[in-house]
């Protein structure tokens, strides 16, 4: 049987990896609002390419597989290792446990996927394999931590199914208003189980400043290089929302 965490935040926990964590919150009364995301330009493609992609094949891209796979992976590493995941158990008091660490890199793998599906075919291709490296991982971490193979195989499974209703429930937030945002968070990131607004209210204001921040972000660069940064989850100053500097990117794609 897989528990349940009494904390706010809680969602269900693979067996043998809750470490119950106390923490407190951080207080904020303004909410960030940001433009709505341009919409992706549909791409021209051949008679041929349709055929191709209709047969369920990958057509040809803008740039290279080998240099979008490894963008890819510099992008969902970038989900991982620039996270502080640290101060999301703090702020919005969840549990350090392997789950909310899954529904935290949930979260920013899907904030990537909406940036990057703005970006054509080349675009979606990278989404696919952003998601693909997520899966490896998650399996790899189970496995490094111990989990028995039989569950760990059960709840890959429930986590797939977590992981795609996530991604419904956040689309439509972020294209709805604060409430709609503060309702699919709610649903999926607190699995219904927090009771302080602030903490919610915290959350949509991150989301809406890291929208607008990959918004700003070069999309050719995003595809070359995968490079990827966060903003802070509290900002000293909340309108401070500067453009990225431009990444380096060299033909061997490193």
């Amino acid at each position: 049987m897989i528990s349940q965490s009494l904390a706010c935040g809680g969602s269900e926990q693979i067996p043998g990896v809750d470490i119950q964590m106390s923490r407190k919150y951080h207080t904020t009364n303004k909410l960030l609002t940001v433009k709505d995301s341009p919409q992706p330009v549909e791409e021209k493609v051949g008679a041929l390419t349709k055929i191709i992609e209709a047969m369920g094949f990958t057509g040809p891209l803008k740039y290279s597989k080998w240099k979008i796979k490894i963008a890819a992976l510099r992008m969902y590493t970038s989900c991982v290792e620039k996270t502080d995941f640290e101060e999301f158990f703090l702020r919005c008091q969840i549990p350090d446990t392997f789950n909310s660490w899954f529904i935290i890199t949930l979260l920013h793998v899907w904030m990537c996927l909406v940036r990057m599906k703005q970006e054509g075919r080349s675009g979606k291709y990278m989404c696919r394999i952003i998601v693909h490296f997520m899966w490896e991982d998650v399996e790899q971490r189970g496995k490094v931590m111990g989990v028995n193979p039989y569950i760990l195989k059960k709840n890959m499974v429930l986590m797939t199914d977590s992981f795609y209703a996530a991604i419904l429930g956040y689309d439509e937030g972020i294209l709805s208003d604060d409430h709609g945002l503060a309702a699919a968070l709610w649903r999926t990131f607190f699995n219904q189980k927090c009771e302080d607004p602030r903490q919610l209210e915290l959350l949509v204001e991150y989301v809406r400043k890291q929208m607008q921040y990959l918004d700003s972000m070069n999309g050719e660069d995003l595809l070359l290089t995968g490079e990827v940064s966060w903003r802070p989850l509290v900002e000293k100053n909340p309108q401070s929302i500067l453009k990225p500097h431009s990444p380096t990117y060299n033909d061997e794609g490193l």
